[in-house]
């Protein structure tokens, strides 16, 4: 695994930034004894997986749901009841 220190890691970010893109994670050390402080690995991509409704079924909302709340919650809510 590649490493640099945090220095160099600014320095050159956007090139370690290519690197970890093209698949290598890289090492941020830091002191003179170059003690391993932080990895640069790239984020997973979202997606794929991911489908609306998952949660559909496991929870019941009522009709006073839907109603307008009490005067007294509704000043709580816009703060004006602290």
């Amino acid at each position: 695994m590649p490493s640099a220190t945090i220095f160099e890691a600014k320095t050159n970010l956007s090139k370690l930034i290519q690197r970890v893109l093209e698949g290598e994670d890289v090492q941020i050390t830091s002191g003179r004894e170059r003690k391993p402080v932080v990895r640069l690995v790239p984020v997973e991509p979202v997606g794929g997986n991911r489908r609306l409704g998952f949660l559909e079924g496991l929870g019941d909302v009522g009709p006073e749901f839907f109603e307008p709340l009490p005067e007294d919650e509704l000043r709580f809510w816009n703060g004006e009841d602290e």
